[in-house]
């Protein structure tokens, strides 16, 4: 399999989201179009709607978006120029999961997407390297070949590699301050008009503590339901249970924090979309092996490889009928700002080593 494509963006916002539309403008306009396919044809949205509906809806979210983060909206605009294709297909490219529960919010319940087993490892547990991130990206299988790395270096904050896809301002990342941020998808009800994931994917990015990372999720307005997972230089870590309305913090503590799809606090539970039971036990049975694979001994980059490439529930193949396969893989050192990622399975594709 093919090593990552990285994609370097630097200087001003508008110059960053210039060079990511060019570099990848065709990639762009299909990605786009798999994606507003997707959110139009009901299963995973709940209700079929026609191309028209779905980019008026995108429309609507648009000035939550500037209001959150100018910067990254200036960005998002001369991405869409430069590859172009409309900004409202550009926002639903990067933040299709949470623009789906807004449409699901609207239309009725639909299709449960099942996706990411996500860990963080304490210091006390990694003997010297500091803490330890890691996680799966799944995601339907077309996304694959539009996973990609960014290497941000922006003229008015810290430098960032960024795990992304093509289209899409980041996804799961770290910065030259050691922040690190990884991301779950939950499935929610209380979808609203606000702030789809990438964007606070990338504000938090901007940050240089653990304080100002957890402010930029506390303080949004969100558009749907995700689980971020916090971690800064000197390992410690915070986990974000957030619905659109709603938000659950934990603090990393002694043991690993792991995290799948489902909702574990019953303050956020009360707004999860009823689950297939199928999809329901998938993310059960993840978070149980990777907490029993992780529950004794030391923990370092090697084991959390093996981790991510388990291979009964874990590490997952595309296919029929939810088309759900494991897109790339990531583990972070924050306190080295190094970053090991995989594009495609990561029992099938290599690994390789970043460094900020």
């Amino acid at each position: 399999m093919s090593a990552l494509r990285v994609t370097r963006l630097q200087g001003n916002a508008r110059a960053r989201g210039l060079a990511h539309g060019e570099a990848h403008a065709a990639a762009i306009r299909e990605y786009a179009e798999e994606r507003i396919a997707l959110a139009a044809n009901g299963l995973w949205a709940g209700r079929p709607a026609t191309r028209e509906d779905v980019l008026r809806l995108a429309t609507r979210l648009l000035p939550a978006h500037r209001a959150y983060a100018p910067g990254l909206m200036t960005e998002l605009e001369a991405l869409a120029e430069a590859a172009d294709v409309s900004v409202e297909a550009a926002l639903i490219v990067g933040g299709f999961t949470d623009f789906v529960d807004v449409v699901r919010a609207e239309g009725g319940p639909g299709f449960e997407e099942d996706d990411c087993t996500a860990v963080l490892v304490p210091p006390a547990r990694t003997r010297g390297l500091g803490g330890l991130f890691a996680q799966t990206w799944d995601m339907h299988d077309s996304a694959t070949p539009h996973v990609l790395m960014l290497d941000i270096r922006p003229d008015d904050g810290p430098a960032a590699l960024v795990f992304s896809t093509v289209g899409c301002l980041g996804q799961i990342g770290v910065n030259e301050a050691g922040i690190t941020i990884g991301i779950n998808n939950l499935v929610c009800t209380d979808g609203r008009i606000g702030v789809t994931w990438n964007f606070v994917v990338r504000e938090v990015l901007a940050q240089t503590t653990l304080e100002g990372a957890l402010a930029c999720i506390r303080g949004a307005r969100l558009a749907g339901g995700h689980d971020y997972l916090l971690m800064d230089v000197r390992g410690r870590g915070v986990n974000i249970e957030a619905s659109g309305r709603v938000q659950v913090v934990q603090s990393l503590l002694e043991s690993p924090i792991v995290h799948t799809n489902h909702c574990v606090a019953p303050a956020t539970a009360a707004f999860e979309a009823k689950r297939d039971a199928g999809l329901l036990a998938s993310s059960r049975d993840r978070l149980r092996t990777a907490q029993t694979l992780l529950a004794e001994g030391t923990v370092d980059v090697a084991r959390l490889q093996a981790v991510m490439a388990e291979p009964t529930c874990i590490c997952r193949h595309g296919g029929p009928p939810t088309h759900i396969e494991t897109s790339g893989a990531l583990i972070v050192r924050p306190a080295t700002r190094e970053l090991w990622a995989t594009w495609g399975p990561p029992d099938r594709a290599p690994w390789e080593r970043f460094t900020v």
